[in-house]
């Protein structure tokens, strides 16, 4: 793989690659642009050509070719390897052993199948105009219908099954993909009658299926089914239509959430292509890891009855605990935005609610408002119950001093009493687990001078462009702590704490300001233990009446005050 990895790199030169994103200029040596990672007036980004590298100094981000692209069109390390190996005409090779290979070619031939299966469905759908006269009727163009490749599953039992063997897909394969069930006389198709819509991954590649029935009256019979999860597809991973809505969400810097196929077509052909839509699933920590690469702001959509309520307020709390600014998209009770959106005006309407849309804490002290207005304690209770531990998420101080001020005002109680109540307010274990461990922070470790600096020491270590001198710095630190001390702060150091320390300090004279300042703090630490230290031999030496040792004693703890002063 590594091999791989530097013929690409050899191949494709960094200017050239950002160039196809973004218009470069020359900035001496460097090429210089505004940052497509965050909006801005005076151009930040800086891409280097000697060291093929780039670097922002508006938001920090920072890499190499494959984190470009990784950012820039959301997808992991495989993804960017794959579409840059395209790009270059270089073939991924693996190192690992013969099963591994074997492993990727399996994978592949998956996709194929995927692939395969999705464009069947396709033709299907274009011979049969009753689905297609449905369709249209749904508002749905001829367009928009290829765009999205919808498809139509006939009603037969070995449809997918015979026309896959035939274009020599694996019956095996085929099965693991989940389009065919294996039962006791034999395979069958998953899929049968059903408009099909492909669910893509970030790369754009077909790993799944999503099925809504079509001429079946039997109430009994699920309304949608969607293939099950496999080595292509994790549904807590997986969001419908992210892949042709991730530059959109960029571009306009927010993300629209709804909850099925049908709405997120509706949204896309109507122009809100930053829309995505979740599939059988509530929202995920995946999920949201997937989004905030794009933006951090989101907008619910969801359904406006009691459990589509219930389910905005749990995607809600997942994308808090992430760090997103949630806000929710009020729709008339039994509406959702495929219907509105069908109707004449529905545009206009449209565009008119996601320009209202409010802050999740706003659209519930509203809700609950409207809901118990005959009724002001019931209302107050709610609000305590249901409100006040969604501000006690927000993650912003400031923006939860606004929060504690608006429920304030709209309950008719005073400051104080909120912020009391918020005070005794204890989110459950599993919320605040809600980060992957590899991800999480313990906020409280940062207020340690020497946590903070070994965070911002192992972070500053991986790039290239440094704000500090990291090994006087060490130094600095290793006079003032034991060795032992600062290693196992450094050993007990995990990804969300660099990320804490990358996402807080964004430019070089910051990273610099909070350095001078925690080891200032960390020589007060160091002085008071030493100074602490010293008034306890003092009072020894004193009851021992070691007069000697007294004088040099208050000799050193003079010098130890002095020290301190002169760091106030």
């Amino acid at each position: 793989m590594s091999s791989t990895v530097e013929q690409i790199k050899d191949r494709i030169d960094i200017v050239d690659l950002i160039s196809e994103y973004i218009t470069l200029q020359r900035a001496g040596a460097n090429m210089k642009a505004r940052c497509p990672f965050h909006s801005e007036r005076s151009p930040s980004f800086t891409v280097s050509p000697a060291r093929q590298s780039y670097h922002c100094f508006g938001c920090g981000e920072h890499g190499d070719i494959f984190t470009f692209i990784e950012n820039m069109e959301g997808v992991d390390f495989k993804g960017a390897l794959k579409i840059l190996a395209e790009k270059a005409g270089v073939e991924i090779k693996y190192d690992g052993p013969k099963k591994s290979k074997e492993e990727v070619e399996e994978r592949e031939q998956m996709f194929e199948c995927m692939a395969s299966a999705s464009e069947f469905y396709y033709q299907r759908l274009q011979d049969n105009k009753e689905v297609m006269t449905y369709l249209k009727d749904r508002g749905f163009s001829a367009e928009t219908v290829s765009h999205f490749q919808i498809g139509f599953a006939p009603d037969n039992w070995h449809a997918v099954e015979n026309i896959l063997e035939v274009a020599g897909h694996n019956k095996t394969i085929v099965e693991k993909v989940g389009l065919i069930i294996k039962g006791d006389k034999g395979y069958y198709d998953r899929f049968r009658s059903r408009i099909m819509f492909p669910i893509r991954d970030s790369a754009g590649r077909v790993v799944a299926f999503s099925g809504r029935i079509f001429g079946n009256k039997d109430d009994k019979v699920a309304k949608y089914i969607n293939s099950p999860e496999t080595e292509l597809y994790n549904k807590s991973k997986v969001l419908y239509g992210f892949d042709m809505a991730k530059q959109s969400i960029r571009k306009n810097d927010f993300t629209i959430l709804v909850e099925g196929q049908m709405d997120l077509i509706a949204c896309h052909q109507t122009g809100y292509c930053n829309t995505v839509a979740i599939s059988g699933t509530a929202l995920t920590v995946e999920h949201c890891n997937l989004l905030k690469r794009m933006s951090k702001n989101l907008i619910l959509a969801l359904d406006a009855d009691e459990a589509g309520i219930k389910a905005t307020g749990r995607s809600a709390i997942i994308a808090m605990q992430n760090g997103f600014d949630v806000k929710v998209l009020r729709l008339g009770l039994g509406q959702d935005p495929a219907d509105l959106l069908k109707d004449k005006d529905g545009k206009e309407e449209w565009k008119k609610l996601v320009k209202q849309s409010k802050h999740i804490i706003e659209f519930l002290l509203d809700l609950y408002k409207d809901k118990y207005a005959e009724d002001d304690r019931k209302f107050k209770k709610k609000v305590e119950e249901v409100v006040l531990p969604f501000v006690a998420r927000v993650q912003s101080k400031i923006d939860q001093e606004h929060f504690i001020k608006l429920v304030a005002g709209k309950i008719g109680a005073s400051e104080s009493a909120v912020t009391l109540t918020l005070s005794n307010i204890h989110l459950p274990n599993e919320e605040r687990q809600i980060l992957s461990p590899t991800r999480s922070v313990d906020y409280k470790k940062h207020f340690s001078p020497l946590y903070m600096l070994a965070s911002i020491i192992s972070w500053q270590e991986t790039l290239d462009d440094k704000a500090i001198d990291v090994e006087a710095i060490r130094s600095r630190i290793l006079a003032l702590v034991d060795k032992k001390d600062y290693e196992s702060v450094v050993e007990n150091l995990n990804d969300g704490d660099i990320s804490y320390v990358e996402d807080m300090y964004t430019n070089n004279a910051s990273v610099q300001a909070v350095v001078a300042e925690r080891l200032d703090y960390l020589q007060q630490s160091t002085l008071r233990s030493k100074r602490l230290s010293l008034m306890q031999e003092l009072h020894k030496a004193e009851v021992e009446g070691d007069n000697a040792r007294v004088e040099e004693l208050n000799k050193q703890i003079v010098q130890v005050n002095s020290a301190l002063e002169s760091l106030k």
